[in-house]
């Protein structure tokens, strides 16, 4: 398996944790500034498979896209890429990143890589290109994090999603973002979200 492909197999460790839908919260209003980056952090009677996630969430046009923070898994880059030496220097585990293109790999960082990237906000941007993922790995193993997939709304879904109660709005921080243990991250944001309501 060449490393294009490899970059592409996350398998199904990945794959079954997830499926899609974010429903069954109760309703709130909410009028959300949704042309701007946004945490979205999932409110406590939110079931399935986005409970108790903390996400980033972008607009792309009039759909969003978005990568879950906090659902780290058991995979190592190392086993998704074992003919590629340098992905052993990289300690921290892949993250689900959402269903959307699960068997695809995605690299966020605090600097613009250059090539094909997408800027989230700020200085952080996130690319699924092979070259940029290449060099990241060699190069700079400890500056990005890697996610399987991502989390994708059509236009009107997020807000709608918003409108429902699904979700409390925070700005994002790049220190939440590459946060090394995300095991306790959704109650941390949950209880300052609640606490800015008040």
């Amino acid at each position: 398996m060449n490393r294009r492909s490899a970059i592409r197999a996350i398998g199904a460790s990945a794959v079954s944790l997830l499926c899609c839908g974010a429903r069954g919260a109760r309703a709130a209003s909410t009028a959300e500034d949704l042309s701007k980056a946004l945490l979205l952090v999932a409110t406590p009677d939110l079931d399935g498979p986005y409970r108790r996630t903390a996400i980033v969430a972008v607009p792309m046009g009039e759909k969003h896209i978005g990568f879950i923070l906090n659902r780290a898994s058991d995979v190592k880059l190392a086993a998704l890429l074992p003919d590629f030496p340098p992905a052993a220097k990289i300690a921290d585990p892949v993250y689900i990143g959402g269903p959307e293109m699960a068997g695809s790999l995605f690299a966020m960082v605090p600097r613009d890589p250059g090539g094909k990237a997408m800027r989230l906000f700020g200085d952080i941007f996130v690319t699924a290109a092979a070259d940029n993922l290449n060099r990241l790995i060699e190069q700079a193993p400890d500056e990005a994090r890697f996610f399987a997939g991502f989390v994708g709304w059509m236009p009107g879904e997020l807000a709608r999603e918003l409108e429902e109660g699904c979700w409390l709005v925070d700005e994002p921080e790049p220190a939440t973002l590459f946060r090394r243990d995300t095991g306790a991250l959704w109650e941390e944001l949950l209880k300052k979200a609640l606490a800015t309501r008040v």
